[in-house]
């Protein structure tokens, strides 16, 4: 069995940190809506932080009148929902003009002023946590997850551009952040060349992947029920339903797939969501597969707990993420930890999250990607090779890890000696 390489854990250099998820819960449910691997990410942090003795406090906008002010997730980290606006989910371009609220209601927060690190994601977020950071006198440091320039130029047909004011947001943000945080190198280059920030103003520091809940494993197809009907090869798309993710990509790689092998299945596993809200929603899928005449192959479920998704990734014979742009890419990363082969276009951070675990498809034409997908179906000895890369890669990312960087993150914008302390 792999196991994850022993590591001296960080010793934190702070008591209590805030951190700032405006549009999104980190509690809502993955896949749906706004929630992806930015919901996923806040959370693993937070619980990490936590486990090492750091007070977190969590801040998100309340979209539910029966949302609770304040959730106690764990010892020591609670997410309070904050009343900014309506209480009922809001689309993001309507969230700018709660900001202010929202900002003044953290200022009023009985936990004001007991924080040492204010750390706010998405640009949403680190708009208000400017207003904040300044009046706490505590330092601001911002992780983007996705920059509109960048969707802007990725943009999907029928997808709508992210407006001018979110890309001056962002410029003023940049501005005012003690550290921003990239999740890749090449996030950390984007935001050299957008922003002209110095090197020392950057850091990396990659998302990670639960090495325990992703590995592979048994299936239990029984407790599968939203697999497609037969027993071919399975692929499998797991993300929200807007055209940057490109499930209709998945769905044409299908039909190319199927020249080969007629007996292939595709499960699309997401939510609506974005700018592409019926354009790609579970609706046009199924037309498109009736089009392409693989309806009968395709079934397109909504969200699942990111708990489920271990057991859907393990029943996969190949995993595509054919995103037209992606900070990171947590699905390929999962998978990958799994063990199964992923397909993934290269874009963004896909480019380097893919590393050994899958192969990395130039561009969106569907035959290349069904291309690379017939190439493991064909060959049982790449998809072992394939597997063993993939998750001693997956091995090597945990939370723990990205716990780590943040930690010592948060000692250099504080001037502090951050220093390891041997585990056990």
């Amino acid at each position: 069995m792999l196991r994850a390489i022993p590591t001296e854990p960080v010793e934190p250099p702070v008591r209590r940190v805030a951190l700032l998820s405006v549009h999104t819960s980190p509690l809502a449910q993955p896949g749906a809506g706004d929630g992806g691997g930015l919901n996923v990410y806040v959370l693993q942090v937070a619980r990490g932080l936590a486990a090492r003795g750091v007070g977190v406090d969590v801040f998100t906008r309340s979209s539910s009148p029966s949302a609770p002010p304040t959730v106690e997730v764990a010892p020591g980290l609670a997410v309070h929902h904050v009343r900014a606006g309506p209480c009922r989910p809001l689309p993001k371009e309507e969230l700018q003009s709660h900001l202010p609220e929202f900002a003044m209601e953290l200022l009023q927060h009985p936990t004001a002023g007991t924080h040492e690190i204010l750390h706010a994601h998405y640009w949403l977020s680190g708009w208000a946590g400017k207003l904040v950071g300044e009046r706490w006198g505590v330092p601001l440091v911002q992780t983007f997850h996705t920059l509109g320039a960048v969707k802007n130029a990725s943009l999907a047909p029928g997808d709508v551009p992210e407006p001018a004011s979110r890309l001056a947001a962002e410029r003023r943000v940049v501005g005012a952040a003690d550290r921003i945080v990239g999740l890749t190198c090449g996030e950390a280059r984007l935001l050299y060349r957008s922003f002209g920030l110095s090197g020392a103003r950057i850091s990396v520091v990659p998302a990670g992947v639960d090495i325990q809940r992703f590995r592979p494993g048994p299936v239990d197809f029984a407790a599968l029920p939203e697999l497609p009907p037969g027993d071919g090869p399975l692929l499998l798309f797991v993300g929200r339903l807007q055209p940057l993710k490109g499930p209709d990509v998945a769905v044409r790689t299908l039909a190319e797939v199927r020249r080969q092998h007629p007996d292939a299945r595709l499960l699309i596993v997401g939510g609506v969501s974005g700018s592409g809200t019926g354009r790609s929603g579970p609706d046009e899928l199924r037309a498109l597969a009736d089009e392409l005449e693989v309806a009968d192959a395709v079934r397109v479920a909504g969200a699942r707990p990111h708990a489920h998704l271990a057991h859907l990734y393990r029943a996969a014979d190949v995993v595509l993420t054919p995103s037209r742009t992606e900070s990171f890419g947590l699905v390929a990363l999962e998978a990958q930890a799994t063990g199964t082969p992923v397909v993934a276009a290269d874009v963004g951070g896909l480019s380097a999250v893919v590393n050994g675990g899958g192969t990395l498809v130039p561009g969106h034409d569907p035959r290349d990607h069904a291309a690379a997908v017939v190439r493991y179906l064909d060959d049982p000895a790449l998809v072992r090779a394939t597997s063993e890369a993939g998750r001693r890669w997956g091995v090597s990312c945990s939370w723990d890890r990205t716990v780590d960087g943040l930690l010592r993150v948060y000692g250099q914008v504080l001037g502090k000696d951050v220093r390891s302390r041997r585990a056990g």
